[in-house]
């Protein structure tokens, strides 16, 4: 991090205008200015309002039907050609039908950002079913285990790992295209901001809600999904 600092110091030093890049003694006070005010904070929480809707969304139905598809073969067979389609269909393009169908407001937008996760959610939980131990499976039938008990202890921790890592790839996919639905679509939150200050050039406020969105981002990444990583994957340390 603090070679990227630098690396940015010397970069604004070095060109010839000064509005291209601004260094870090520009934006830090843009920064600041804009948290005094509130349009930091306000906008920042609606951002972040649509990224946990949107990343709950696309956990849940990923996980419900990357796991039915891993379980079941016919099932997998019938779904992927359109899990297929899916992964490669632009987020662009999602985002601008939602809009066209459903209109300018929150549901279109979160649907669009979820619709674009499910299929990468769907694909890693769908590779974690596949390699559950069928030993255990076996197991759990001789003691004559119940669905809900099967599925706590015996399913949940193996898929665990692969739970985790959808989500933690998910949490970063996801706020990236957050902020595309906001710079196309709506009224507030940092994408807009974003799209605002791009219409008129002012490169510093870019900047300013930019790195302090992603400073955010890696806050959460820290504090939450490292160690929920950690924790559900520590039965597999000796």
């Amino acid at each position: 991090m603090a070679a990227l600092l630098l690396l940015w110091c010397v970069l604004s030093l070095l060109q010839t205008n000064p509005r291209l890049l601004p260094g870090p003694w520009v934006v830090g006070p843009l920064i600041a200015r804009e948290a005094a005010s509130g349009a930091l904070f306000s906008n920042m929480a609606a951002t972040l309002t649509r990224v946990a809707l949107s990343f709950v969304l696309a956990m849940a139905i990923g996980l419900a039907l990357g796991l039915f598809m891993g379980r079941n073969r016919r099932a997998d067979r019938w779904l992927d050609p359109w899990l297929i389609v899916f992964l490669n269909l632009p987020a662009l393009v999602t985002i601008v039908l939602a809009y066209l169908w459903i209109g300018l407001n929150e549901t279109a937008a979160v649907l669009a950002v979820a619709a674009n996760k499910i299929p990468t959610v769907v694909v890693m939980v769908r590779e974690g079913a596949r390699a559950l131990d069928p030993r255990l499976d076996d197991m759990a039938r001789v003691f004559r285990m119940g669905r809900v008990a099967r599925l706590r202890h015996v399913v949940a921790p193996q898929l665990a790992p692969y739970v985790a890592a959808a989500g933690r790839s998910g949490i970063a996919l996801i706020w990236k295209i957050v902020l595309v639905v906001e710079f196309l679509g709506r009224s507030n939150g940092v994408g807009f901001q974003i799209h605002l200050y791009f219409q008129l050039f002012d490169v510093g406020m870019v900047l300013a809600y930019a790195l302090s969105f992603i400073a955010v981002m890696l806050l959460i990444e820290a504090l939450i999904f490292q160690p929920w990583e950690r924790w559900v994957t520590a039965w597999r340390r000796p």
